[in-house]
């Protein structure tokens, strides 16, 4: 499986009791919680997995080496789960990767730690996998803490025509029209059932078969991009990933990300990869000529508006976008 490395792990063992052993025994959903730093809301994550799920479902919950004392406290507070405290940090592709080779589910569940799983979430899921089988990856919708639409649980494939529109900034003056946010799916409010490009890992769930006939994540990408690439490989392989608005969660988003020029970076980093991997040949140097547009054209439209209303939090944007810029070269060669 891609990633799969011999480095120093924790195990902390635990003594298991009866009522968790019966639901983890021949789990039909294995679920995987990769967590780094961000120890109260993986403690109300596994909280909202316990009471809110009634399938046969094993968890393993992989640290990736957290400072903060998420390992402790979640052995702690949950003495019958598995937890794997990881002495290195691996990023997020490779830990789901060595995770997923621990668990035995007819499906795997990556849930992200910043997450909470509402009113059945899990159950739904698996029901709407059983009746959509043919597309081989699943999601949910996911909100933020206050319940307002968190449209980032999907996906549309980068073209040229979406990159331009980025751009040339017309992405965000018509965030809710599809034509100019392709990637985004304009103003669909994750209301209905449909296929997609590109599931987000915050809340993806694929057959463990499948997982493994694909590799897993590509462990390249250090973060962002891992779950684009798969996608985008299982659709070779006939798959049309789907999402239910049935299923729902809360992601309250970035939690372990919290300066945003690094952020930025990582996601441009990923889009060059991705790019290098998934557009036809002859696009790919107009492709990376407007992806580099598009930090520029922030930085210069932030910059216009700070000088204009001089509110601090266009000075910060723009700030972020310098930095962006300024760091060009690194990102600009993607992640190999």
């Amino acid at each position: 499986m891609r990633g799969q490395v011999n480095q120093p792990t924790r195990t902390i063992e635990v003594k298991d009791v009866a009522g968790l052993a019966a639901r983890a025994a021949h789990p039909v959903v294995s679920i995987i919680v990769v967590s780094y730093n961000t120890r109260e809301m993986t403690l109300d994550c596994i909280r909202s997995v316990i009471a809110e799920t009634r399938a046969r479902y094993e968890l393993l919950v992989y640290d990736n080496a957290s400072s903060d004392g998420s390992a402790e406290a979640i052995a702690h507070a949950f003495p019958t789960i598995r937890l794997v405290a990881s002495e290195v940090n691996h990023g997020f592709a490779r830990a789901n990767n060595i995770a997923a080779t621990m668990v035995s589910g007819e499906y795997l569940l990556l849930l992200n730690p910043d997450t909470i799983v509402l009113d059945g979430g899990i159950d739904k899921l698996l029901r709407f996998a059983r009746r959509r089988p043919a597309a081989r990856i699943w999601g949910g919708r996911t909100l933020y803490g206050d319940r307002s639409l968190n449209p980032t649980n999907c996906w549309g494939r980068m073209s040229l025509w979406s990159v331009t529109s980025q751009a040339l900034g017309l992405t965000r003056l018509f965030h809710d029209n599809s034509f100019f946010n392709p990637e985004g799916y304009g103003g669909w409010q994750r209301d209905s059932e449909r296929e997609v490009d590109i599931v987000t890992g915050c809340l993806f769930l694929i057959e463990r078969v499948f997982w493994e006939r694909l590799g897993g994540f590509d462990p390249v990408f250090t973060m962002y991009g891992e779950e684009a690439d798969l996608c985008l490989r299982a659709r070779a392989y006939g798959a049309r990933p789907a999402i239910t608005p049935e299923c729902e969660i809360v992601h309250y988003v970035g939690a372990s990300t919290s300066v945003r020029a690094q952020k930025l970076e990582m996601l441009l980093k990923a889009k060059v990869t991705l790019m290098r991997r998934h557009f036809p040949r002859w696009q790919l140097p107009v492709g990376l000529a407007l992806l580099s547009c598009w930090p520029l054209s922030r930085m210069i439209g932030s910059g216009v508006l700070r000088a204009v209303s001089r509110k601090p939090r266009w000075a910060e944007t723009n700030a972020a976008w310098r930095e962006v810029w300024r760091q060009r070269r690194d990102w600009q060669r993607g992640y190999g």
